[in-house]
Order: C-alpha cells, then structure tokens, then sequence
C-alpha cells in the first residue's frame, strides 16, 4: 500500500515537471517568435544561397570554358581554367551562405586564412602539384591529344587538371600522374613537331656485298610514297658487329603516319632483303679447339 502510494507521488511530480517544462519551452518559444522566424529566414536563404550560387558558378564556369573553345584554346588547358574558376567562385558562394546565418565572414575568412595555412603545411605535395599545374598551362609543354612520356608512363594527354594530368596509354589505361612528378622529370613530347625520324638498324652477314644492300635499302625506302624526300633518308653502315654488318636506316615521315610507316617499311626490308638473298644472320659464335699433344 505504501510503494502505491509512493509511486503515484513520483508519477504526480513527474508529471508536473514535464507540464512545467513544455510551458516554458512553449513561453520561450511566444516570446522569441521573431528570433526563430528571422532565424528560419536565414536558414533558408543560406540553402537557396548554395543551391542558387551553385548554379550560376557552374554556368559562369561553363561560360568561361565556352568562350575560351571560341577562341581555340587548348582543351587541356580550358579542363584547367575550368576547374579553377569553379572552385574560387563556390568558396565565395559558400562564404556569402555563411554570412547570411549570421556568421561574421571577416572571422570566416581568418579561420579559412588558418586552416588553409595548416592544411597547407599538412598537404606540401598537393600545393606542389597545384603549382606545376599553374606552370605546365603558362608554359604548354604539351596540349590535349599529344602523346607524350612523363613520369615514367606514356599515352595521348586526355586533361591537366588541378592536382593532376590524365594520360591514356595505348592499351586504352587511364593513367593519373601527378602535376609534380610532370614538371619534376624529363618530358618527351611525340607529338609537338610536324615530322619525326624512324630509325632501324638493320643487320646483314659479313659475306653481304653491302654496296648492294645499300641499294636494296635505298630502293625500298624510297619506294614507299610516306617517307619524305627533304630531310633525305640516311642509309649507311654503322658498326662491324660481332655477328653482323650493321646498316643504320633513317626515313623521315609525317608524324601522324610514323606507326604505319615504322611497321611497313620494316617488313618491306626483310621481304626484299630475302628477294636478294643477302642474309640477316642468327647472333652466333665461333669455338675452336686445340688439341692438346701429350
């Protein structure tokens, strides 16, 4: 009988107190109706601010990427100017959001001041390759669609980006090389001049009469209507090899028709070497023995 008692005691003082309280909070909430409801208007217009800001960088953006297409940038280039003026003009946006919920922007604007000062220390190798982006766009060692070797990869420059260059290998591989390891090692530029240089060696037996495989050679190159007359070819021996007489070969052709040159040409050779019947030797080597008299 007592603990019934007891607990309806309890049960009536909890019961004031949660009254109390939802009176009070439903007090404070009369009293402050303006507070919340400019609140509220804030609230908002901070969310309509991002969705709206948002959408104008991205225009604004695109715009800037468009114009510059008009006037035949390079599309590298435009991904590069493109992801910057999108990415400074939302951190505005998003500064501006702030300041309408009431956050003073000055002190925003240290902190990010700050933050960016530590994260920057933290983050070295990001600035790093932020920086070679800058100077790879002001210099163009390359433009979108050259084929290049950079870091050790090569492939045809699909984008430069912020942080880094996209490259697509022969194989169809993206591969992503960082825009510090770009600016810090050597890059080979395949594509940058109208004309490049096929070079073969070629090797016959040391029984070839080699003036007349100078001729064969001379012939066949000069047969293929790809290969350039200015610069001329260079057809001579290079070396007296251990197994062979070594012929340097060295047409010049369009860059474009470098591949269906090199793969042609080369076959050309060995076909019309065998037509001659001038040899192309096996590596070999030669054992003699001596007989030991006892």
């Amino acid at each position: 009988m007592t603990e019934s008692v007891t607990d309806k005691v309890v049960d009536t003082i909890t019961d004031n107190e949660l009254t109390a309280t939802v009176l009070s909070a439903g007090n404070w909430v009369a009293d402050n109706q303006e507070l919340l409801l400019q609140y509220a208007v804030n609230l908002v217009s901070a969310v309509l601010i991002l969705f709206i800001g948002n959408i104008i960088v991205k225009t604004i953006a695109n715009g800037v990427a468009k114009v510059l297409r008009k006037k035949d940038m390079d599309e590298a280039v435009i991904e590069f100017l493109h992801s910057l003026v999108r990415y400074l003009l939302f951190v505005i946006v998003l500064i501006a959001a702030l300041g309408r919920l009431g956050i003073q922007t000055a002190s925003v604007v240290a902190v990010i001041g700050a933050a960016g000062l530590a994260i920057g220390l933290a983050l070295q190798g990001s600035l790093s390759n932020f920086a070679a982006g800058v100077l790879i766009v002001a210099f163009r060692p390359f433009k979108s669609g050259d084929y290049v070797e950079i870091g050790g990869v090569a492939g045809s420059v699909e984008s430069i980006q912020i942080f880094q260059t996209i490259l697509t290998t022969p194989d169809n591989k993206m591969v992503v090389v960082p825009n510090g390891a770009v600016i810090g090692s050597a890059i080979t530029n395949y594509s940058r001049h109208e004309t490049r240089r096929i070079d073969y060696v070629i090797g016959v037996s040391y029984n070839a009469d080699l003036k007349k495989t100078k001729e064969v050679l001379t012939r066949v190159v000069e047969a293929d209507p790809r290969v350039l007359k200015d610069p001329a070819p260079t057809i001579g021996v290079v070396a007296l090899a251990d197994s062979s007489v070594n012929f340097v070969v060295r047409p010049w052709v369009e860059t474009g028709d470098y591949w269906a040159v090199y793969f042609d040409l080369l076959q050309a050779i060995k076909e019309e070497l065998d037509k001659e019947d001038i040899g192309i030797p096996f590596p070999q080597m030669d054992v003699h023995l001596n007989k030991l008299e006892s």
